[in-house]
């Protein structure tokens, strides 16, 4: 369903704007906001990236990402309060403050992620002169999370074509089942990722030369400095009062 409904990327920004934009949106959503004025700012830089998906094609991803963000934004800031008693409110309380508080940065990352290719990103991180380790292993964990999903997804449907359903009731045999053959399959996907960028040179001595030529466009510049007023205006209104 979300394959047919997600279209052609219409904007490709560079994988430099959207490192900077990681680091702005989780440097903001960890500070606090004591002003209606900070909230709706907060809210704003959000949002960036949940359009950006919109752009992207991911449609569906986007929609799902904004609504549950609203949803726990609404009842953190309306329904719920401090003051609110009883277990179950303040389990849910503690939830929605937890969504509204880290859900910006997963956004964010994920979107990262989700349109950006590995060698698009080691070209940005060598034209940054970010050291090769710290360069390959963000790259290698870019890439494994996704992998492990796919693996993830043919274990269940293989255990599906057995007739064993979410272990068939009983939790230990669902450890058994899908835990226990993605934990060897983990181990095996982080070899294989190692040894393909050993055999594609990564860490040698030698200056890696690149197939992909980034170049920040007008929209990468617009939008990095739109992320920085935004984040000065935050910090202003924070530590002064001034906004």
């Amino acid at each position: 369903m979300e394959h047919s409904m997600e279209g052609k990327s219409i904007l490709r920004l560079d994988p430099r704007t959207k490192l900077f934009m990681v680091l702005v949106v989780s440097t903001i959503v960890m500070m606090s906001a004591t002003t209606t004025f900070m909230w709706v700012l907060r809210t704003l830089i959000t949002f960036i990236p949940v359009l950006l998906l919109v752009l992207e094609g991911r449609i569906v991803s986007a929609l799902r990402f904004g609504t549950l963000y609203l949803i726990a934004l609404i009842i953190a800031r309306n329904v719920l309060s401090s003051a609110s008693t009883g277990v179950v409110t303040s389990l849910l309380l503690g939830y929605c403050a937890i969504v509204v508080q880290f859900m910006p940065a997963m956004i964010t990352a994920w979107y990262m992620i989700r349109t950006t290719k590995i060698g698009e990103f080691l070209s940005a991180m060598q034209k940054m002169h970010v050291p090769d380790g710290i360069a390959i292993s963000l790259a290698v964990v870019m890439r494994f999370f996704p992998t492990v999903k796919e693996e993830y997804g043919a274990i269940k449907d293989a255990m599906k074509m057995r007739g064993i359903v979410m272990g068939s009731g009983h939790v230990t045999k669902m450890v058994e089942y899908r835990m226990i053959p993605l934990l060897f399959s983990c181990v095996s996907i982080g070899d294989e990722l190692s040894a393909a960028a050993i055999t594609r040179g990564l860490g040698a001595d030698i200056k890696r030369s690149s197939v992909v030529e980034l170049r920040l466009k007008a929209i990468d510049i617009i939008i990095m400095i739109g992320l920085m007023i935004m984040a000065f205006m935050f910090i202003i209104s924070k530590y002064t009062q001034i906004l």
